[in-house]
Protein backbone atom coordinates (compact mmCIF):
# COMPACT_ATOMS: atom_id res chain seq x y z
CA UNK A 1 0.00 0.00 0.00
CA UNK A 2 2.87 2.31 1.03
CA UNK A 3 4.70 1.43 -2.48
CA UNK A 4 1.45 2.01 -4.20
CA UNK A 5 1.03 5.68 -2.79
CA UNK A 6 4.55 6.64 -3.37
CA UNK A 7 3.77 5.29 -6.92
CA UNK A 8 0.72 7.68 -7.51
CA UNK A 9 2.52 10.25 -5.83
CA UNK A 10 5.77 10.10 -8.59
CA UNK A 11 3.23 10.18 -11.41
CA UNK A 12 1.40 13.55 -9.59
CA UNK A 13 4.29 15.01 -9.45
CA UNK A 14 5.50 14.34 -12.82
CA UNK A 15 2.10 15.53 -14.25
CA UNK A 16 2.91 18.66 -12.32
CA UNK A 17 6.26 19.24 -13.43
CA UNK A 18 5.49 18.36 -17.38
CA UNK A 19 2.13 20.93 -16.82
CA UNK A 20 4.89 23.45 -15.80
CA UNK A 21 7.27 22.73 -18.66
CA UNK A 22 4.62 23.53 -20.78
CA UNK A 23 3.22 26.51 -19.58
CA UNK A 24 6.45 27.95 -19.61
CA UNK A 25 7.09 26.90 -23.25
CA UNK A 26 3.98 28.36 -24.41
CA UNK A 27 4.57 31.57 -22.72
CA UNK A 28 8.52 31.34 -24.03
CA UNK A 29 6.76 31.16 -27.54
CA UNK A 30 4.66 33.75 -26.99
CA UNK A 31 7.11 36.15 -26.32
CA UNK A 32 9.00 35.05 -28.91
CA UNK A 33 5.61 35.28 -31.52
CA UNK A 34 5.39 38.96 -30.16
CA UNK A 35 8.97 39.69 -30.83
CA UNK A 36 8.63 38.70 -33.74
CA UNK A 37 5.53 40.80 -34.65
CA UNK A 38 6.78 43.66 -33.30
CA UNK A 39 10.32 43.15 -35.08
CA UNK A 40 7.98 43.46 -38.52
CA UNK A 41 5.93 46.09 -37.78
CA UNK A 42 7.82 49.54 -39.33
CA UNK A 43 6.77 51.81 -36.95
CA UNK A 44 8.92 51.11 -33.32
CA UNK A 45 9.42 52.87 -30.07
CA UNK A 46 12.93 53.76 -29.25
CA UNK A 47 14.49 56.03 -26.40
CA UNK A 48 17.76 57.88 -27.15
CA UNK A 49 19.51 59.64 -24.25
CA UNK A 50 16.15 59.12 -21.78
CA UNK A 51 13.97 60.65 -24.53
CA UNK A 52 10.53 58.66 -26.12
CA UNK A 53 10.74 58.48 -29.77
CA UNK A 54 8.92 56.76 -32.71
CA UNK A 55 10.75 55.29 -35.53
CA UNK A 56 9.56 54.34 -38.62
CA UNK A 57 11.37 52.23 -40.74
CA UNK A 58 10.87 51.62 -45.01
CA UNK A 59 12.70 50.71 -47.87
CA UNK A 60 13.03 52.48 -50.97
CA UNK A 61 10.88 49.54 -52.53
CA UNK A 62 8.16 50.78 -50.63
CA UNK A 63 5.36 53.00 -51.99
CA UNK A 64 6.05 56.02 -50.47
CA UNK A 65 4.14 59.14 -52.13
CA UNK A 66 3.35 62.67 -51.17
CA UNK A 67 -0.14 63.79 -50.92
CA UNK A 68 -1.35 67.60 -50.56
CA UNK A 69 -4.79 67.66 -51.87
CA UNK A 70 -7.08 67.62 -54.45
CA UNK A 71 -7.12 70.17 -56.53
CA UNK A 72 -7.10 73.20 -54.39
CA UNK A 73 -8.62 71.30 -51.33
CA UNK A 74 -6.09 70.36 -48.83
CA UNK A 75 -6.55 67.01 -47.41
CA UNK A 76 -5.35 68.09 -43.71
CA UNK A 77 -6.08 65.34 -42.06
CA UNK A 78 -4.93 61.58 -41.91
CA UNK A 79 -8.46 60.82 -41.96
CA UNK A 80 -9.24 62.34 -44.95
CA UNK A 81 -6.50 61.13 -46.55
CA UNK A 82 -6.82 57.70 -45.67
CA UNK A 83 -10.48 57.86 -47.29
CA UNK A 84 -9.24 59.29 -50.26
CA UNK A 85 -6.71 55.85 -50.87
CA UNK A 86 -9.41 53.87 -50.21
CA UNK A 87 -11.09 55.24 -52.77
CA UNK A 88 -7.82 54.49 -55.02
CA UNK A 89 -8.30 50.66 -54.16
CA UNK A 90 -5.48 50.97 -51.53
CA UNK A 91 -4.16 51.38 -48.25
CA UNK A 92 -2.64 54.34 -46.53
CA UNK A 93 -0.76 52.36 -43.82
CA UNK A 94 1.78 54.85 -42.73
CA UNK A 95 1.71 59.51 -42.95
CA UNK A 96 3.43 61.84 -41.23
CA UNK A 97 2.88 65.62 -41.67
CA UNK A 98 5.84 66.23 -44.60
CA UNK A 99 6.97 69.73 -44.43
CA UNK A 100 6.05 73.24 -43.32
CA UNK A 101 3.11 75.29 -44.33
CA UNK A 102 1.32 78.48 -44.65
CA UNK A 103 -1.95 79.70 -43.21
CA UNK A 104 -3.63 78.11 -46.66
CA UNK A 105 -1.94 74.83 -46.06
CA UNK A 106 -0.08 75.00 -49.05
CA UNK A 107 3.96 74.64 -48.90
CA UNK A 108 6.16 77.59 -47.59
CA UNK A 109 9.30 75.87 -49.69
CA UNK A 110 9.37 73.46 -53.19
CA UNK A 111 6.93 71.23 -53.56
CA UNK A 112 6.95 68.33 -56.33
CA UNK A 113 4.19 65.82 -56.19
CA UNK A 114 4.13 63.37 -59.05
CA UNK A 115 5.60 65.67 -61.24
CA UNK A 116 3.53 68.54 -60.50
CA UNK A 117 5.18 71.51 -58.70
CA UNK A 118 2.76 73.89 -56.35
CA UNK A 119 6.19 75.90 -55.07
CA UNK A 120 9.58 76.75 -56.41
CA UNK A 121 12.31 75.95 -54.35
CA UNK A 122 12.93 78.48 -51.43
CA UNK A 123 16.69 79.70 -51.31
CA UNK A 124 16.83 82.99 -49.28
CA UNK A 125 17.77 83.13 -45.39
CA UNK A 126 14.54 84.16 -43.42
CA UNK A 127 12.98 84.34 -39.99
CA UNK A 128 11.53 80.73 -38.51
CA UNK A 129 12.63 77.35 -38.50
CA UNK A 130 12.63 76.79 -42.42
CA UNK A 131 14.99 79.37 -43.23
CA UNK A 132 17.49 78.26 -40.40
CA UNK A 133 20.22 77.57 -43.35
CA UNK A 134 20.95 75.17 -44.55
CA UNK A 135 17.93 74.17 -45.22
CA UNK A 136 16.91 70.98 -47.26
CA UNK A 137 14.39 68.42 -49.77
CA UNK A 138 13.62 65.26 -48.94
CA UNK A 139 13.21 63.62 -52.64
CA UNK A 140 12.23 60.44 -54.37
CA UNK A 141 11.76 58.73 -57.58
CA UNK A 142 9.90 55.98 -58.39
CA UNK A 143 11.76 53.12 -56.56
CA UNK A 144 15.42 53.92 -57.57
CA UNK A 145 16.23 57.66 -55.99
CA UNK A 146 15.42 58.34 -52.69
CA UNK A 147 17.61 60.85 -50.56
CA UNK A 148 17.77 64.00 -48.44
CA UNK A 149 20.05 66.97 -49.65
CA UNK A 150 20.73 70.14 -48.46
CA UNK A 151 18.63 72.98 -50.79
CA UNK A 152 22.27 74.58 -52.28
CA UNK A 153 23.24 70.92 -53.61
CA UNK A 154 20.19 69.87 -54.15
CA UNK A 155 19.53 72.85 -56.77
CA UNK A 156 23.23 72.41 -58.12
CA UNK A 157 23.04 68.71 -58.43
CA UNK A 158 19.46 69.81 -60.68
CA UNK A 159 18.35 66.69 -59.32
CA UNK A 160 15.15 65.49 -61.91
CA UNK A 161 12.85 64.12 -59.61
CA UNK A 162 9.05 63.49 -59.49
CA UNK A 163 8.02 63.92 -55.96
CA UNK A 164 10.09 66.33 -53.36
CA UNK A 165 9.18 68.37 -50.42
CA UNK A 166 11.64 71.32 -48.84
CA UNK A 167 11.66 72.05 -45.25
CA UNK A 168 14.37 73.09 -42.96
CA UNK A 169 16.59 73.03 -40.65
CA UNK A 170 18.60 70.12 -41.89
CA UNK A 171 18.89 67.97 -38.85
CA UNK A 172 22.60 66.52 -40.08
CA UNK A 173 24.66 67.48 -42.89
CA UNK A 174 27.02 64.81 -44.40
CA UNK A 175 27.53 63.19 -41.04
CA UNK A 176 27.96 66.38 -39.66
CA UNK A 177 25.06 68.28 -37.00
CA UNK A 178 23.89 71.69 -38.37
CA UNK A 179 26.19 74.11 -37.01
CA UNK A 180 23.35 76.56 -35.13
CA UNK A 181 22.39 73.54 -33.26
CA UNK A 182 23.00 74.08 -29.62
CA UNK A 183 23.87 71.05 -27.28
CA UNK A 184 22.21 72.79 -24.29
CA UNK A 185 19.40 74.40 -25.84
CA UNK A 186 16.49 75.14 -23.58
CA UNK A 187 13.91 75.25 -26.97
CA UNK A 188 12.36 72.11 -26.52
CA UNK A 189 9.04 70.95 -28.55
CA UNK A 190 7.95 67.85 -29.68
CA UNK A 191 9.34 66.98 -33.46
CA UNK A 192 9.25 64.78 -36.50
CA UNK A 193 12.02 64.48 -39.14
CA UNK A 194 13.28 62.50 -41.67
CA UNK A 195 16.60 60.90 -42.95
CA UNK A 196 17.76 58.64 -45.28
CA UNK A 197 20.63 55.54 -44.70
CA UNK A 198 24.31 55.73 -46.88
CA UNK A 199 23.18 53.16 -49.07
CA UNK A 200 19.73 55.23 -49.41
CA UNK A 201 17.77 51.87 -48.90
CA UNK A 202 16.34 52.71 -45.88
CA UNK A 203 14.44 55.51 -44.97
CA UNK A 204 13.30 56.80 -41.41
CA UNK A 205 10.36 58.68 -40.56
CA UNK A 206 10.74 59.61 -36.48
CA UNK A 207 8.84 61.74 -34.06
CA UNK A 208 9.49 62.42 -30.72
CA UNK A 209 7.09 61.39 -28.15
CA UNK A 210 8.32 64.36 -25.53
CA UNK A 211 9.42 67.56 -26.07
CA UNK A 212 13.56 67.78 -27.65
CA UNK A 213 15.69 70.71 -28.54
CA UNK A 214 17.48 70.21 -32.02
CA UNK A 215 20.53 69.05 -31.40
CA UNK A 216 19.45 65.67 -29.52
CA UNK A 217 16.72 65.17 -32.17
CA UNK A 218 20.04 65.71 -34.78
CA UNK A 219 21.99 63.13 -32.45
CA UNK A 220 19.28 60.75 -33.00
CA UNK A 221 19.15 60.55 -36.79
CA UNK A 222 23.57 60.88 -37.02
CA UNK A 223 24.10 59.07 -33.94
CA UNK A 224 21.84 55.87 -33.47
CA UNK A 225 20.13 55.95 -37.25
CA UNK A 226 23.47 57.38 -38.79
CA UNK A 227 21.99 58.67 -41.97
CA UNK A 228 24.10 61.16 -43.09
CA UNK A 229 21.78 63.66 -43.95
CA UNK A 230 18.79 64.50 -42.23
CA UNK A 231 16.18 66.98 -42.23
CA UNK A 232 13.66 68.69 -39.56
CA UNK A 233 9.62 68.81 -41.10
CA UNK A 234 8.57 70.13 -38.38
CA UNK A 235 7.90 71.05 -34.55
CA UNK A 236 3.95 71.53 -32.52
CA UNK A 237 2.13 70.14 -35.17
CA UNK A 238 3.91 66.78 -35.42
CA UNK A 239 1.23 64.17 -36.14
CA UNK A 240 1.77 60.29 -36.78
CA UNK A 241 -0.66 57.77 -38.50
CA UNK A 242 0.08 53.98 -38.39
CA UNK A 243 -2.03 51.35 -39.15
CA UNK A 244 -0.19 48.38 -37.74
CA UNK A 245 -1.02 49.80 -34.19
CA UNK A 246 -4.05 51.86 -34.94
CA UNK A 247 -1.99 55.46 -34.40
CA UNK A 248 -4.04 58.02 -35.51
CA UNK A 249 -2.50 61.24 -33.90
CA UNK A 250 -5.16 64.12 -33.94
CA UNK A 251 -4.34 68.24 -34.26
CA UNK A 252 -4.45 71.19 -36.52
CA UNK A 253 -5.05 70.91 -40.14
CA UNK A 254 -1.75 69.89 -41.89
CA UNK A 255 -0.35 70.97 -45.36
CA UNK A 256 2.37 68.63 -47.40
CA UNK A 257 1.53 64.71 -46.08
CA UNK A 258 4.31 61.75 -46.62
CA UNK A 259 2.60 58.32 -47.11
CA UNK A 260 3.18 54.63 -47.48
CA UNK A 261 0.26 53.04 -49.26
CA UNK A 262 -0.21 49.63 -49.97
Amino acid sequence: MFRRLIYIFLILAAIAIAALALSHTRKALSQITDAAENQRKACQPKIFEGVNFTVCTFTAADDIRLFWGEGDTPFGDFDQLAHYVEGKGETLVFAMNGGMYHPDRKPVGYYMENGVRRQGLQTKAGPGNFSLLPNGVFFFHGKDIIGVEQTGTFERKGLIVDNATQSGPMLVIEGVIHPKFQRDSDSRKRRNGVGVSADRQSVYFVISEQPVNFHRFARLFKDELKTPNALYLDGVVSRLYDIETGRNDPGMPMGPIIGVVR
